[in-house]
């Protein structure tokens, strides 16, 4: 009788867990958009930049570190749909969550054409505000023109999975 009741209490608690993980690791968003507070971070030349510098844009912002692989897999995708979609009211913003050094040196040999943040410590803090509850990397937010976050992507994000959800907001 004991043993069948600890079963049930293992199971439940199984249950629970699967279910509280499901819906916090869930990559879609809810249906309800959550504000994109106001920040304001470094880029590598120590020049701060408030979030709201891209206002009135299609942001996708992206807390990546040079010693994550699928962040480095993500970032030529990002300079293409850039580069693609800049005149349609797109912005990537990268947040780096490592070292300036590293940073640097990484930027040297890939030539990223939209703004680097330099988040560090804070950039983690802020991720994690921002809804990255699991501390993944990559993370990315998708956030609509009126700063609106829409999406929240722990680990990669690929283009057609980018391309679907900015689709219906682009002008």
């Amino acid at each position: 009788m004991k043993r069948m009741a600890l079963i049930s209490l293992a199971a439940a608690i199984a249950l629970s867990a699967g279910i509280i993980a499901a819906r916090f690791l869930s990559p879609l968003e809810k249906a309800h958009p959550s504000p994109l507070p106001e920040f304001s971070l470094p880029d590598l030349s120590g020049v701060q930049h408030n979030i709201y510098e891209w206002q009135g844009k299609i942001l996708i912002i992206n807390f990546w570190a040079t010693w994550c692989p699928p962040c480095l897999k993500e970032i030529p995708e990002f300079i293409a749909l850039q580069e693609q979609y800049s005149n349609k009211g797109v912005q990537f913003i990268g947040i780096a969550i490592d070292e300036q050094e590293a940073v640097s040196h990484y930027l040297k040999s890939t030539k990223i054409n939209y703004p680097v943040l330099m988040g560090e410590d804070k950039g983690v803090a802020l991720a994690h505000q921002l809804g990255n509850i699991v501390d993944a990397v990559p993370f990315t937010l998708v956030v609509d023109q009126h700063r609106q976050i829409i999406h929240r992507q722990p680990g990669e994000l690929s283009k057609e999975q980018i391309l679907k959800l900015i689709a219906s907001l682009m002008r």
